[in-house]
């Protein structure tokens, strides 16, 4: 039986190591938007920045001012207002009347085979008017120059679809733990250099920032072929790729931010719809998903606490790479390198939001956002 366990850890151990040399090997392949020069007046083309909100009064007023402040000669904003029951309608409409460069799209009502918000920045898409189409969220702050260095970057590396990876405002220790473990975790699984590599199947997309030509955004089928994916802004990187075109990621840091959810409570709430929808609503993934969490993430640690000898050593040798690789994750997003101490924690933490979301889903028979409720049965068949 020790041999055995001795066999487990050296396994973690040499699992970890391979992920720090392709870790080390693969994000300084990334470029740096703060690297791309900016592009002048002559060569900007027309950009349509849309999102779709609801309910986003709160965090809107804020992030609206930095995208009409945006140093771009040529751009529009349609924002979508989906539903609204607070202030957010007002503050669009508000602000669009001394500005044309802002347009609000007024939606009543949610057509059936729609969620709620594929559905509006398809209707904010019908309404623009820019060559190129940035999708992001009503609560997502830019620098100034971000469309000139973006699309200086899209036209650098040919690009025709471009994630960038933003920074998001994290407050206590909760928060820094588990969302610094959350983009490690994001990292592994998804290994966002290999994105730009035509004959790799890997694809990205993430909310805050997605640029994307709108030829090749009409060509993958548009949010249409997204109508009832919970997951829409990976899953719009995916279509994009399978469509043909050319698609990588990059790194925005301080040039997008956002706060996205304050406090843990608000986290584990916020993901409630969207981790179970992850596993493609499946339990045999989520099972999976968690054993493979807790091996990797949580046995290290309680191998260097109760075991001796080589398998100790081994656990040990796990734990040292866990941390460091956490650590330079922490440190790259602006937080402390010694959360990677709290790892273990942060691995719980994401096991427990995991069964809460695939609960919670399973007890509904769906799931409820933006006000409607989406039978499980329905968006089993929306997974793109």
């Amino acid at each position: 039986m020790h041999t055995l366990w001795i066999f487990l850890f050296a396994s973690l151990a040499f699992f970890w190591l391979v992920q720090s040399i392709l870790l080390a090997h693969g994000m300084p392949q990334l470029p740096y938007l703060a690297d791309a020069a900016r592009l002048p007046d002559v060569e900007c083309p027309k950009v349509s920045i849309i999102f779709s909100a609801r309910d986003e009064a709160e965090k809107l007023p804020r992030a609206l001012a930095t995208m009409l402040a945006l140093d771009y000669p040529n751009y529009e904003i349609v924002a979508v207002d989906d539903r609204s029951s607070d202030a957010t309608l007002q503050i669009l409409d508000e602000a669009a009347r001394p500005d044309r460069r802002l347009k609000v799209v007024h939606i009543a009502s949610l057509p059936s085979g729609w969620l709620g918000k594929p559905h509006g920045l398809q209707r904010g898409c019908e309404a623009s008017s820019g060559e190129w189409l940035v999708f992001t969220d009503g609560d997502v702050r830019f620098a100034p120059d971000v469309l000139r260095r973006a699309l200086a970057l899209a036209r650098q590396r040919g690009w025709d679809h471009l994630t960038l990876l933003g920074w998001l405002d994290l407050e206590g220790f909760w928060e820094k733990a588990v969302m610094t473990y959350f983009g490690l975790g994001f990292t592994v699984r998804f290994q966002p250099w290999r994105v730009s590599n035509p004959r790799s199947k890997a694809f990205m997309g993430v909310g805050s920032f997605q640029l994307v030509r709108r030829e090749a955004y009409e060509k993958s089928g548009m949010h249409k072929k997204l109508a009832m994916e919970v997951i829409d802004d990976m899953k719009l990187g995916k279509i994009i790729k399978q469509a043909g075109a050319h698609s990588g990621v990059g790194v925005g840091a301080e040039y997008v931010t956002l706060r996205w959810h304050a406090g843990i409570g608000d986290i584990i709430r916020g993901v409630e719809k969207n981790f179970f929808a992850g596993a493609n609503f499946s339990l045999p993934i989520v099972i999976a998903q968690i054993a493979g969490i807790l091996a990797m993430s949580v046995l290290p640690f309680l191998g260097v606490l109760f075991f001796d000898g080589w398998a100790r050593i081994l656990a040990a040798a796990a734990v040292l790479l866990i941390v460091t690789i956490h650590g330079a994750a922490a440190y790259s997003v602006k937080v402390s390198p010694l959360y990677g101490l709290a790892h273990p924690l942060g691995a719980l933490l994401f096991c427990y939001m995991i069964l809460r979301s695939t609960a919670v889903t399973l007890w509904h028979g769906g799931i409820t956002w933006r006000g409607t409720f989406y039978p499980l049965e329905e968006l089993r068949r929306g997974i793109v």
